[in-house]
């Protein structure tokens, strides 16, 4: 297959950024930033925010373990058809579990998937915290909260790794672009943006 072709095929080959990390994190604000830049670069750009999710796919599931797997189970089914026809995925789901994560990229296909580790630590989070679910969840008010009274089995090999503690937003997108465009995803430099794109 002659080069220009084969690198054009891979550039609208579909993929996953999977964002993961704590509640609070960072994570669905830089879904949100990351989005328009993929979709300045030619991108059929969607965005599976965790929290969404949960309200229109998984309403009746809970926070055991089971219930958090078949929740990211179906993120990764839904992301996996997604890629399937070109698009390119952003999850933002909290995925507290390395087995869970594992599947997913397996599901969605290893070399279509981006693991983004959104690393933050739990200071921070709290002083971030304006809704107090950490301080409820520390004092135990709150049970089953991923980082407190849940565990997070934080990512050992990440494919990106942004900390929202030190970086600013712009900072981590650059980061997780640079790796696009290093597996030929994304070309670099945007394109005129497209109105409606996202």
């Amino acid at each position: 297959m002659p080069k220009p072709l084969r690198k054009e095929l891979q550039l609208n080959q579909g993929f996953t950024v999977w964002l993961t990390g704590l509640s609070g994190a960072g994570k669905s604000t830089i879904a949100e930033r990351l989005a328009p830049e993929l979709a300045a670069r030619g991108c059929s750009v969607e965005v599976l925010d965790g929290d969404e999710v949960r309200t229109h796919l998984s309403k009746g599931l809970g926070f055991s373990r089971e219930d958090r797997d078949t929740n990211i189970a179906r993120i990764s089914f839904v992301a996996s058809l997604l890629v399937r026809h070109g698009a390119a995925v952003i999850t933002a789901a909290i995925s507290p579990y390395a087995q869970a994560r594992s599947e997913a990229r397996d599901r969605i296909g290893k070399p279509q998937f981006v693991e983004v580790y959104v690393r933050c630590s739990l200071d921070e989070l709290v002083r971030r915290d304006v809704k107090g679910l950490y301080k409820k969840a520390i004092s135990g008010e709150v049970k089953h909260f991923t980082g407190v009274s849940d565990p997070y089995e934080a990512p050992e090999h990440p494919d990106v790794v942004v900390d929202s503690e030190s970086e600013a937003v712009e900072e981590s997108v650059t980061k997780v672009l640079a790796e696009l465009e290093r597996r030929g995803f994304v070309q670099s430099g945007r394109k005129p943006a497209v109105e409606g794109a996202v």
